[in-house]
């Protein structure tokens, strides 16, 4: 099954040399340009109105929090690719027709921790390393990490008393 690209660009697109490359990148890979969109994206009601959709999504360097809104959705993010050192763009599709396209054994796992030494002496870069980071109002962090082990990540996780939210893809 074929999927159509769209490309999310939040920043403005003349003379971006990012952006340019990130067409370019995509066209290769999906064989055909990007539809653009620049402005505030609903990223769940897009997938609903286009199942075969996949969408390119841009993290830069100073980037937070661009996974949340993944979480408790049916979208899953099934690839990454490098467009430059502060660029890369997160391949998104729906959960339903992602399938066999999440390929790699990085796994993206969401996490709420409280911010005790016990969790932090207990992880290692074995195990998972911290992706992104967000204060929450409750005094938790709501944490993104990339890992290969949802199983050891679990149980370090559930051993210091923290909560893991889930899996929101693989690259």
């Amino acid at each position: 099954m074929r999927h159509f690209p769209i490309l999310y660009w939040p920043r403005k697109t003349t003379a971006d040399p990012d952006y340019q490359l990130a067409r370019k990148v995509i066209n290769n890979t999906a064989g055909v340009m990007p539809d653009v969109i620049t402005g505030d994206l609903d990223l769940m009601g897009l997938l609903a109105k286009n199942p075969n959709a996949t969408i390119y999504y841009p993290v830069f360097c100073e980037s937070t929090g661009w996974w949340g809104e993944l979480l408790g959705g049916n979208a899953v993010v099934t690839d990454k690719l490098i467009i430059s050192p502060e660029c890369q763009l997160m391949v998104i599709e729906s959960e339903h027709t992602a399938g066999t396209s999440t390929r790699g054994k990085n796994q993206l796992l969401a996490a709420e921790i409280y911010p005790a030494s016990g969790f932090f002496k207990k992880m290692n870069s074995g195990i998972a390393t911290v992706a992104d980071m967000l204060a929450t109002d409750a005094g938790t962090i709501l944490a993104l990490f990339a890992g290969k082990s949802p199983t050891q990540f679990i149980n370090v996780l559930e051993s210091t008393g923290n909560s893991y939210l889930g899996c929101i893809g693989r690259y």
